[in-house]
């Protein structure tokens, strides 16, 4: 997926805001991210909304897709916190954000499927960054 650095919107609230409405069939939701926004190709689309299914941020409803607006608000709060921690991370190495997502990259095969606000929480700690001020926000 073609993603900007900083704030960017989720896929599925600019979907949400072109539509108009939070349901739909999986072709009609390629078709909106692939040629409408033009944010990903068809392949990646569809292997978004798979992505999304098992996160619960869309709910299968028979042949429709409705977007779980609940779970979509949460998960842009923990984006939020991401890039939050991002941004203070490389500031105090020094880097270009996308720099220490590829550090990231490296250090995160040590935890597996660890959530990666918590990789990038042990990352800081490791580099000697002082995270306390996230510590309370991470959900453990």
């Amino acid at each position: 997926m073609r993603r900007t650095l900083g704030g960017s919107v989720h896929p599925l609230e600019s979907v949400l805001r072109v539509k108009g409405s939070g349901k739909f069939s999986k072709s009609e939701l390629v078709g909106l991210l692939t040629f409408k926004l033009r944010i990903m190709s068809v392949g990646e689309a569809k292997e978004a909304i798979s992505k999304w299914v098992e996160e619960g941020l869309l709910v299968e409803e028979g042949n429709l897709l409705r977007i779980n607006l609940e779970a979509l608000t949460q998960k842009e709060g923990e984006e939020d916190l991401f890039r939050e921690m991002l941004s203070f991370v490389a500031s105090q190495l020094d880097l270009d954000e996308s720099e220490v997502l590829e550090e990231l990259e490296k250090f995160s095969g040590r935890y597996g499927n660890l959530d990666r606000r918590l990789v990038l929480y042990l990352f800081g700690v490791e580099k000697g960054l002082d995270m306390s001020r996230f510590r309370e926000r991470l959900e453990v």
